[in-house]
């Protein structure tokens, strides 16, 4: 079985690799597929695999022109109690986007990963 046939697979650009890498297995509960870094890691956290792709990786290479800010989209993480993860990330002195939003399906509040990507930290109702 191949990692395609295990994970959905995101990638995310970033402009340090070790530093995404210690974001997502420190704060977030990833844990590490495999480090190439400076150029390239990758990171699992269930079903999801997460690639950090540095500046030197083929797939940051590949990325056209123009295309170096990170996007609106985002990947979205389920916790069962959101105000205790905003409570322990705080702490670990990171900071969120706004506030967190409550909607009909939960509550929701974003990260920002080292590079500006957005991580969605997500209560369902």
């Amino acid at each position: 079985m191949t990692a395609s046939d295990q994970y959905a697979t995101v990638r995310y650009l970033v402009d340090d690799v070790p530093a995404a890498l210690d974001f997502y297995t420190t704060h977030l509960g990833f844990e590490v597929l495999s480090d190439h870094a400076p150029a390239f890691a990758d990171v699992t956290r269930g079903p999801l695999r997460l690639l950090l792709s540095g500046p030197a990786s083929s797939g940051a290479r590949a990325t056209p022109e123009g295309s170096g800010e990170p996007g609106r989209n985002r990947i979205h993480l389920a916790f069962d109690d959101l105000d205790a993860e905003i409570t322990r990330l705080g702490a670990a002195g990171l900071s969120f986007v706004g506030d967190p939003v409550s909607g009909p399906g939960g509550r929701q509040i974003l990260l920002r990963d080292p590079a500006g990507n957005l991580v969605e930290l997500f209560q369902p109702a």
